[in-house]
């Protein structure tokens, strides 16, 4: 990606000041100090519509572009899991060529519904090859029919995938096979029966992930390819649970090297209203987050890593008015980055096709996201403002692949903030006013003025800053990430990048709906 030389700014006239916080910045990271991935911003796919992500006879440039922007900024492309709820509803064939796909009906609530059944061959999984080279993958197989030859063969092709020619040539890895998706609720789904619990899920996995851990050939879960386990919808079922109930001491139990949970902070499945002001909200990330701190202490505790292994805002697609939205977007670093500091080492958005919570509509849209209407013209493919949530993520992570983060203590109930390390040194900052400034607001856009208050040693003279701004949290469009915008044909940014001087003696002031991040 080619990038505009900068532009350094002064400072520009801001709202007037309504509050002021001081904020504790170390200069070396703490003992407590979390590792941040450089994936750390990765994707999961729904099975059904996945050639539309990847294209069938040549790439999806504004896909391929749009994630290599996140590439630049941290070294690596992100993670891709391919699967979710229609995982469970895949079948192979050995004569389908990529995939035929039976879709129910779009209604208003759900303009683009998941594929009941899904029929995939060879070609399929070979379009893996497509993703940007370095690109890490988690493929799912179908633990909900309960069918071991299924399952067994679903993974025999993606295996045989990555050992062809253009797949192997592509640079794209597959690193993790994650038997079943979310079957803590296949007894409310008709997968299973309605009084199946943990204690029939723990041997009824062993009997499918087995054979599929075999006919994988995988051998430990330090090999190059190993099992993810759980994928649980939240607490239905725990990692803590099946840990007791034995499942690591199983033979495909040893091959586990990762633990996945799921989580949403609310869903739309049957339609209604939800508040964007109540996603803004930093207690309710904290609460939508630390109900995992067991679960993830007791991965930990078994040598294991713990990731958020499907995410987004809110569970079926998204809400209209809070999913598409610039104010989920500072909703998105904040989750994100809380995430990183409980030690779930990755967090894997959701994405579809037409679904409201999407970063990235990969492909031209005939009907609205939000009520099914017919959209004349069509709408080509494009991000949404939540893309660039991941883009101040990624800008925290950096390029280096040893950034540390921790929490900065801010006395603010709307304002989040991180410090990221490198070398036992400060590098970055981001603070998130999660404020909400609506269309409908009047009078004066509160700000929050931040001092600096440096710990560990003293630091002075200046540094610069980039804002992601907003006009409004209920805008669907029209936001900047450093003065640039992504809404392009290409995903290519246009504009040329700004940053903003700070004397640091002085501080900064950050207005409502805006995060700045600023590199010391």
């Amino acid at each position: 990606m080619i990038v505009p030389l900068s532009i350094i700014a002064t400072a520009i006239a801001l709202p007037i000041i309504v509050t002021a916080v001081n904020v504790s910045v170390p200069l070396a990271p703490p003992s407590g100090a979390q590792t941040l991935s450089p994936t750390l911003v990765s994707f999961s796919i729904e099975q059904d519509n996945w050639p539309d992500w990847t294209g069938t006879d040549s790439r999806n440039e504004f896909v391929h572009t749009a994630l290599l922007n996140y590439a630049a900024l941290t070294g690596h492309p992100p993670n891709i899991r391919v699967g979710a709820n229609s995982e469970d509803h895949t079948f192979f064939s050995p004569t389908v060529t990529i995939n035929e796909d039976q879709f129910p009906p779009p209604n208003t609530v759900t303009p683009y519904p998941e594929a009941s059944t899904i029929t995939v061959g060879d070609e399929y999984y070979q379009l893996s090859r497509f993703l940007p080279s370095g690109t890490h993958m988690t493929w799912g197989v179908n633990f909900g029919a309960d069918n071991v030859t299924n399952a067994v063969n679903m993974v025999k092709s993606i295996i045989k995938a990555f050992k062809t020619p253009s797949v192997t040539s592509s640079g794209v890895v597959l690193d993790l096979i994650e038997v079943g998706n979310e079957a803590d609720l296949y007894k409310n789904n008709g997968l299973r029966p309605s009084n199946w619990t943990v204690n029939q899920y723990v041997p009824d996995w062993i009997s499918v992930a087995g054979p599929v851990a075999q006919a994988a050939g995988i051998t430990g879960r330090n090999g190059s390819v190993s099992l993810q386990g759980a994928a649980f919808a939240g607490q239905g079922f725990t990692p803590r649970q099946i840990f007791n109930l034995g499942i690591l001491n199983s033979a495909p139990g040893k091959d586990i090297s990762v633990i996945s949970q799921h989580r949403y902070s609310a869903a739309f499945c049957d339609g209604g209203s939800f508040p964007l002001v109540s996603f803004m909200s930093k207690s309710t990330i904290r609460s939508n987050l630390t109900i995992f701190n067991a679960d993830i202490a007791a991965t930990h505790a078994q040598g294991l890593r713990y990731i958020l292994g499907e995410t987004n805002s809110i569970a079926c697609h998204g809400a209209p008015g809070v999913s598409n939205t610039a104010g989920i977007a500072l909703w998105m670093i904040d989750y994100t980055l809380q995430a990183s500091t409980l030690g779930m080492e990755q967090a894997f958005f959701h994405e579809g096709v037409g679904y409201k919570y999407n970063f990235i509509q990969p492909i031209t849209l005939n009907r609205s996201i939000i009520d099914n209407s017919p959209l004349n013209p069509p709408q080509p493919p494009h991000v949404q403002p939540v893309y660039y949530g991941g883009l101040v993520v990624n800008t925290l992570v950096g390029s280096t692949g040893s950034s540390r983060i921790v929490e900065l203590s801010v006395n603010d109930s709307n304002v989040s903030g991180y410090a990221a390390f490198e070398g036992g040194k400060l590098v970055r900052a981001v603070f998130i006013n999660l404020h909400p400034w609506l269309a409908s607001s009047t009078g004066t856009r509160p700000s929050v003025h931040i001092d600096f208050a440096f710990t560990g040693g003293s630091k002075s003279g200046n540094a610069t800053a980039r804002r992601f701004l907003i006009q409004h949290a209920d805008d669907t469009a029209n936001v900047t990430w450093a003065g640039q915008s992504f809404e392009t044909a290409s995903g290519l940014p246009s504009g040329s990048v700004v940053r903003e001087s700070v004397v640091l003696s002085k501080g900064l002031d950050l207005p409502a709906t805006e995060a700045v991040l600023v590199d010391f």
